[in-house]
């Protein structure tokens, strides 16, 4: 019995199609609050950091940004502990990018 057997006998409703799934996206209104976030810059292990905290909305808008900020700057980060951590020194352009939707900055260290 070959793998697609084995799909057919547990889905025996799902049809194969040569067809590309509609994808339908959604924008995502984030809580845009008032008091500034704060945008610091760190050295852990010795490397730099960025560090985003005091986002007052859902854990979910928060990591709905991160992903954003991460994609627009490519390159690495985390959501962790009500942060965002991206790997690197990008205070100028993360605060040029908060401050494009709304969002005051406040910017810290250095």
């Amino acid at each position: 019995m070959d793998l697609k057997d084995q799909l057919k006998n547990l889905f025996p409703d799902h049809v194969e199609t040569n067809e590309p799934e509609e994808i339908q996206e959604q924008d995502h209104v984030l809580y845009v609050q008032k008091e500034p976030m704060i945008c610091k810059f760190e050295k852990r292990k010795g490397k730099p950091t960025t560090i985003i905290e005091g986002y007052e909305g859902s854990d979910e808008d928060f990591k709905v940004l991160a992903k954003e900020i991460k994609t627009k700057l490519s390159v690495g980060g985390t959501f962790k502990d009500d942060s965002i951590i991206i790997q690197g020194d990008y205070r100028d352009k993360i605060m040029a990018i908060l401050k494009e939707k709304g969002f005051k900055t406040k910017r810290v260290g250095g």
